[in-house]
């Protein structure tokens, strides 16, 4: 009986230890509101009066010259041809000028620069598994921003390997057109682990109008450009010194 009771008493110890030691739930408005502080809307306006809408991640800003420098997808800025690039933040109605930094020769991405603004770059993480919870941050069809869950829905990998882990080559979370460039962060800690490089769509027939089709994107086939292909592209644009660590 009294090993019995001593036993319990052990359990009953360590179990507190347990819950002492776990760390705090993070709380999810904090964390929302630091991945709005490095979200942010772009528009691109050519010549002829066409314009486009992205979205965007802060990657790096450096104070002392007043600069930061956004990560979106290259093909927003596509066809190449002269137009007016414009950043706004998440939350404001005004809109600065921007330039283009960078733009990668082989991925289907680009960082966009502009006048430092009241900002928190994104943390990034270089890696995911399977089954990960996400949140997808965007501008979809260039009007406000939307928040997004999902899960990692691919891991990236040489053809005939299944990863289970790793880099993130697709997400769950629907999005539509002015998505390109979204964040995808993970829903736990907030660090940046990917943005949005394009979505698949199936055809739906439309009875009523023949000849008329109705494309909607696939659920847990949105692709992403993920955090380490996104760092590397920093590093060899000569702007890991601003990365925040």
């Amino acid at each position: 009986m009294r090993w019995a009771l001593a036993l319990a008493g052990l359990v009953l110890a360590v179990g507190s230890c347990t819950s002492a030691a776990a760390p705090p739930v993070p709380d999810r408005s904090q964390l929302i509101r630091g991945i709005l502080a490095s979200t942010v809307q772009l528009r691109s306006e050519h010549e002829a009066g066409v314009s486009r809408a992205a979205s965007g991640v802060v990657v790096a800003t450096h104070f002392a010259s007043r600069r930061m420098w956004i990560a979106t997808a290259r093909h927003f800025l596509e066809p190449n041809r002269p137009q007016q690039l414009y950043v706004r933040l998440a939350g404001q109605t005004t809109m600065a000028p921007a330039t283009i930094a960078f733009v990668s020769g082989d991925r289907d991405l680009a960082i966009i620069e502009t006048e430092y603004a009241d900002v928190t770059p994104a943390r990034m993480k270089m890696s995911t598994t399977l089954g990960d919870e996400i949140l997808l941050v965007s501008f979809p069809w260039g009007q406000r921003f939307t928040v997004v869950r999902g899960v990692v829905s691919q891991i990236e990998g040489p053809m005939g390997e299944l990863p289970v882990a790793g880099a993130p080559r697709m997400v769950s979370a629907t999005v539509s057109y002015g998505s390109s460039g979204g964040g995808v962060f993970d829903a736990d800690t907030g660090e940046l682990v990917a943005i949005v490089e394009s979505y698949r769509t199936a055809k739906v027939a439309i009875p009523e109008m023949k000849g008329r089709v109705l494309e909607v994107p696939v659920a847990g086939e949105t692709t992403v450009i993920p955090a380490p292909l996104i760092g590397r592209f920093l590093t060899d644009s000569g702007l890991s010194a601003y990365v925040r660590r």
